[in-house]
């Protein structure tokens, strides 16, 4: 079993590439994951994990990261992404991901609703949503990526 998370980090930027993959690459960089291993993770936030707002994790390294992220090979297509988590006061938290064509404020919105669905289909009491929302204008091939990566 691999130890558990103590930090979260919220990420969030777009980018332009020339392929697909390389403008999710770009992304990633701009949103300071893209020279880490990311472990995609599913939405689980741990108990007592503290916010730091920079990440500092060695080139290279494993990152487990919850992360939505949409790219586009559509020129003038707005793309985003957004990523919020629910906080509780004694108990786990919840992280919700989305990636879609739509802005920054939308994709926000959605992700802090989907926090609340989650909250309340658990009956957990939610005390505080952090969030980031990422967007992008595709000019050739675009990418909007944010994440929470989750670290030691």
């Amino acid at each position: 079993m691999l130890p558990t998370p103590k930090r979260f980090t919220l990420v969030a930027a777009g980018a332009e590439g020339p392929t697909s993959l390389n403008a999710f690459d770009h992304a990633l960089l701009a949103a300071g994951v893209g020279n880490l291993n990311l472990i995609r993770v599913s939405s689980i936030l741990p108990p007592g994990a503290e916010e730091v707002e920079r990440l500092e994790v060695p080139p290279g390294s494993l990152l487990p990261i919850a992360y939505g992220s949409f790219t586009s090979e559509e020129p003038g297509t707005q793309v985003a992404a957004a990523v919020a988590v629910g906080l509780s006061r004694d108990s786990f938290g919840v992280i919700m991901e989305f990636g879609g064509r739509c802005s920054r404020d939308e994709a926000e919105a959605e992700v802090r609703r989907r926090v609340e669905e989650a909250f309340r289909h658990r009956g957990i009491p939610l005390v505080a949503v952090r969030a980031i929302a990422a967007e992008h204008r595709v000019e050739r091939v675009g990418c909007a990526f944010a994440g929470c990566a989750l670290w030691y």
